[in-house]
């Protein structure tokens, strides 16, 4: 058979097949950890926007309870409350019952209070435990929780986000005779034929999504190297892309990106479990064997020794 009739039928025995699928398997060793992280943070932060507004503070003050103090008061009394802190930037309310906002810093420490602007009272965290979460799964997503540091590191990792699924692509074709079971799920078969059943036809149904992800997250990373065409279209392409990253077009795309959003990393898990079953098991269960082998004979050769 040539190459291409080959590739057809039985791709499996071609050598580029077997580069590739080293490749894939490698990548997604080295990954896997990070693409479970990003799929988990990615999926949570489709309704940030609903869920902030939902769950902000809402803060109310007495507005007759005396004279409005000025900035330079309201400073004051917050440096007092926080000595080992500065304040960095104090913002009026815009209603006359509305709490003031103050942001502290130390170091590379900053926290945001809100305070009573008649009495001087700390009224608490400017932002609710669903808003702080949601920010530090942001940062998670966007950063790694590591800054300008963080975000070339998850540019690095949309990069193998990419070369994951064009490889993936490439290893999911079976041959001409296999490839509607490849699309499917044997959920009666035993878990590791079930494992890769998931894997495989998650893969296929899947892989435009996580393709449209790992681009975007480079692009996001790495504006400089999409070039000048881009940014001359630059806060159109990246309104769009943002929406198309999120799927924040309308009601049922957000619940699709939130569902699909999961599925880099069930694709780890999966993957993670098939590297287990097909090479780490067999590792760890050929010396088990030798050492079962080894205890055999001994018993054997004790007994023998009993008898003569």
């Amino acid at each position: 058979m040539t190459s291409w009739q080959q590739w057809v039928q039985r791709p499996q025995r071609l050598w580029i097949r077997r580069a590739f699928f080293q490749i894939h398997l490698w990548a997604g060793i080295g990954i896997g950890t990070y693409v479970v992280a990003i799929s988990i943070s990615g999926s949570a932060l489709v309704y940030r926007r609903e869920l902030t507004r939902s769950f902000s503070r809402k803060v109310v003050v007495l507005a007759d309870s005396g004279r409005r103090m000025s900035v330079e008061e309201l400073t004051e009394q917050a440096q007092r409350a926080y000595p080992t802190y500065e304040v960095d930037n104090v913002r009026e309310a815009e209603t006359p019952d509305g709490p003031d906002y103050v942001v502290l810093e130390r170091a590379h420490k900053r926290i945001e209070r809100l305070f009573d602007p008649y009495t001087g009272a700390d009224l608490g965290n400017a932002h609710s435990a669903v808003e702080r979460t949601l920010t530090w799964l942001a940062d998670l997503h966007d950063n790694l929780l590591g800054g300008r540091t963080g975000r070339y590191v998850n540019g690095i990792g949309s990069c193998l986000v990419t070369l994951l699924s064009l490889t993936g692509a490439i290893l999911w074709w079976p041959g001409i005779k296999n490839w509607r079971r490849s699309t499917t799920v044997s959920w009666k078969a035993h878990f590791p034929r079930l494992n890769w059943d998931l894997h495989s036809a998650i893969g296929f149904w899947c892989w435009l999504f996580v393709m449209i992800w790992g681009i975007s997250g480079i692009y996001f990373c790495f504006p400089a190297l999409f070039g000048p065409s881009v940014h001359l279209f630059a806060g159109l392409f990246l309104s769009w892309l943002a929406q198309l990253h999120f799927g924040r077009f309308n009601a049922l795309t957000e619940s699709l990106w939130t569902i699909f959003g999961l599925v880099p990393g069930i694709s780890a898990v999966t993957g993670a479990l098939m590297w287990w079953n097909h090479v780490l098991r067999k590792k760890f269960r050929r010396p088990y064997r030798q050492a079962e082998g080894a205890s055999a004979a001994n018993s054997t050769n004790s007994l023998l020794t009993i008898r003569d």
